[in-house]
């Protein structure tokens, strides 16, 4: 019987702030796979592609390294967390600079699917012995 496993992957340091992405991880959280990479497809907004990626990136892993099938695989996590923050400043006028910080995010999203059926091993035919003729 096949087995059910869970495959992560990360995007750190995605340039925007956690609270933009999460409301895109928020629209494909719980969903398979195949369907959520639609979804994003089709979002207009500038986030849903560090997710596409993470999720691209996630199924990646599942299918070649871990041999999952692709088909039954659904998005069991998809967390955002806070990323570091870049220290900046901006030119005010006088002469002033104004602190701000880039806020910067963590994307983890874990899959879970069933593994392929392995194929039955086949007994691999006698190698044909020839000789050469003089």
């Amino acid at each position: 019987m096949a087995e059910q496993l869970t495959v992560r992957a990360y995007a750190k340091g995605v340039d925007q702030a956690p609270r933009k992405v999460a409301l895109v991880a928020g629209l494909v959280r719980n969903r398979t796979v195949a369907d959520a990479l639609v979804i994003l497809e089709h979002v207009p907004k500038r986030a849903a592609l560090p997710v596409k990626k993470a999720i691209e990136s996630a199924k990646a892993n599942a299918v070649n390294t871990h041999g999952l099938d692709g088909k039954t695989l659904v998005i069991s996590t998809l967390s955002v967390t806070v990323g570091t923050r870049l220290k900046r400043f901006k030119p005010a006028s006088r002469g002033r600079a104004l602190p701000f910080q880039k806020k910067t995010s963590n994307i983890l999203v874990e899959v879970t699917g069933l593994e392929k059926p392995k194929k039955p091993a086949q007994a691999k035919p006698a190698a044909v012995v020839t000789e050469e003729k003089k």
